[in-house]
């Protein structure tokens, strides 16, 4: 069962992750394309930890179980969200 203090401490962390990338790209520790590459990664991954707690309060309105949510693929999740 993943609650919804987990899900948003792993969007906390992802969003550290990208900070340190960025952090990084400026440092001259990183290229561009190793940036690029790693930042679509992370944000795939935000855009389902968003998702899975969006699905999970709207099932809370509605009176459903919240545990019930799932994480949905990154192709569906970024599907609707373009």
């Amino acid at each position: 069962m993943v609650e919804e203090r987990d899900v948003l401490q792993h969007i906390h962390e992802l969003v550290d992750a990208e900070h340190a990338l960025r952090r990084r790209l400026s440092q001259g520790e990183l290229t561009t394309e190793e940036e690029h590459a790693a930042l679509t990664t992370l944000e795939q991954q935000l855009d389902q930890c968003w998702d899975l707690l969006r699905q999970r309060r709207a099932r809370a309105a509605a009176g459903q179980d919240p545990d019930d949510a799932q994480v949905r693929p990154v192709d569906e999740v970024e599907g609707y969200l373009s």
